[in-house]
């Protein structure tokens, strides 16, 4: 079957011709789409804090596809795939309860689209911040598949102001129309914790932070007494230096969030309510799907941080 290949860390996966995968008491499924995702490429950087797989071995921690039954595709699913047999590859090995039916009205990319990004812009509003109704989000990264997904997660859950933190003004305008009720330009970082804290209104509960950095440090300089930053990522470095006086003085809370330590059954829930708002019209997620042929290209484009899901489909054809 064709797949995609790390055979060298710190390289894009090359297309190769491998044999199919068998692991026993598991299940085969043919692959529609396999989103790509930071983590993929932090993986195959061969410097991942948990670890990398040994070379060669198929990327891809998550995907679309049809279980395959007595050889035939059978229903379509949200999956993960575990490593060395990963996700961009024609058919790949799944555990049958680590799977999600999908209704026939979401469309493959948006269903790729909300998981790995769109479970963690959830669950870390919801189980980490625990965001109560009425309260102010400030969402960094707003730009990213996560952090728009974000924006429009904390609104329906509620949130009484968001601020959307972003570097790109495209993505700004884009992230208001999604429900951002004000914004924040990051590019420039002279005066950054005032205006996030003038964008606020005064008031700043809960930050989603991508970012860490000086970024990360100017959101808690802005934060509340008693408000919860949850760290969910390093794109703007991995250090900061935070003055102790500011999370003791306003008893701050650094929550950090991975996904990898959530229960499965927390994470299905979690999907399954984007999926039914993304149904009924409330959520949006944008896409691209990609043939398995430009897994290469993809990558080079995912490590350039692309404002929307790229996600490659062995049925599609350049």
């Amino acid at each position: 079957m064709r797949a995609a290949v790390i055979e060298r860390y710190g390289e894009p996966p090359v297309l190769r011709d491998v044999p199919e995968p068998t692991v026993d008491g598991a299940t085969l499924v043919e692959v529609i789409a396999a989103p790509l995702n930071p983590v993929d490429l932090s993986i195959a950087s061969g410097k991942f804090y948990a670890g990398s797989p040994p070379t060669p071995y198929v990327p891809g921690g998550e995907g679309i596809g049809r279980l395959l039954q007595n050889g035939k595709p059978g229903p379509r699913v949200y999956f993960r795939a575990a490593l060395p047999n990963g996700a961009l590859a024609e058919r790949a090995v799944v555990s049958q309860s680590q799977t999600v039916p999908i209704p026939d009205s979401v469309p493959d990319g948006v269903a790729a689209a909300l998981g790995t990004p769109g479970i963690a812009a959830y669950l870390a509003l919801t189980r980490r911040a625990q965001l109560k109704a009425g309260e102010t989000v400030l969402i960094l990264a707003a730009s990213g598949v996560l952090g728009s997904c974000a924006v429009q997660v904390a609104r329906l859950l509620g949130a009484g102001r968001i601020v959307a933190g972003a570097r790109d003004e495209q993505q700004l305008a884009r992230a208001r129309e999604l429900g951002a009720d004000a914004i924040v330009d990051l590019k420039q970082t002279d005066g950054l914790s005032d205006r996030i804290r003038e964008a606020s209104g005064g008031q700043l509960n809960v930050v989603i932070d991508p970012l860490w950095g000086v970024p990360g440090v100017a959101a808690l300089e802005a934060m509340s007494p008693f408000g919860r930053s949850v760290q969910l990522g390093q794109a703007a470095g991995p250090e900061a230096v935070v003055k102790s006086g500011i999370l003791r003085g306003r008893y701050l809370s650094i929550l950090g969030f991975t996904n990898f330590l959530v229960p499965w059954e927390e994470q299905a829930a979690a999907y399954r309510t984007l999926v039914d708002w993304a149904t009924s019209g409330k959520l949006k997620a944008e896409f691209e799907v990609l043939p398995l042929e430009a897994a290469p290209d993809a990558w080079k484009r995912q490590a350039s941080s692309p404002h929307r899901k790229l996600a490659l489909s062995p049925q599609a054809r350049g």
